[in-house]
């Protein structure tokens, strides 16, 4: 990856960071899952309104590092308006793209901008904890996610 294409992807995880997309309670959601890291301390919960098998919302609450901030919002954006099976297609290519940074199929849009978290091995789990509280919202598990 270029050194112009790795600060553009910088930017924007700080700007998502900073200015999260779709943090809020989400008061009619049909779905909430929590998620924490207990190791660095992030904390997540994710609301879903799903209709039928359509993600109508999706939004999160919580906190923790730039890389889970920033996934959780990017998430959020890229999840809304999929169907289950859509969604969880992208989970499985994102997860490739933030353990080798390769992959990433077209699906992953803006999140691509997270492949450069394969080479801060301690920053993998940040970048997958809002997806893993995802995955158990669309499959309707109750229990915390934890990434330990």
């Amino acid at each position: 990856m270029s050194d112009d294409l790795s600060e553009l992807y910088q930017e924007v995880i700080l700007d998502h960071s900073r200015t999260p997309r779709n943090f809020r309670k989400l008061e009619d959601a049909n779905r909430v899952a929590e998620g924490r890291n207990p190791i660095c301390g992030d904390h997540y919960t994710i609301y879903l309104k799903l209709d039928g098998d359509r993600i109508s919302e999706v939004t999160f609450q919580g906190s923790g590092c730039a890389i889970s901030k920033a996934s959780a919002s990017i998430m959020t954006e890229e999840l809304k308006g999929k169907t289950k099976a859509e969604a969880e297609n992208i989970f499985h290519q994102f997860h490739d793209l933030i353990m080798t940074g390769a992959g990433g199929g077209p699906e992953t849009g803006k999140l691509a901008v997270m492949a450069g978290v394969h080479k801060f091995p301690n920053r993998v789990k940040c970048a997958i904890l809002p997806w893993h509280a995802i995955e158990a919202c669309l499959e309707g598990r109750k229990d915390p996610i934890s990434t330990e």
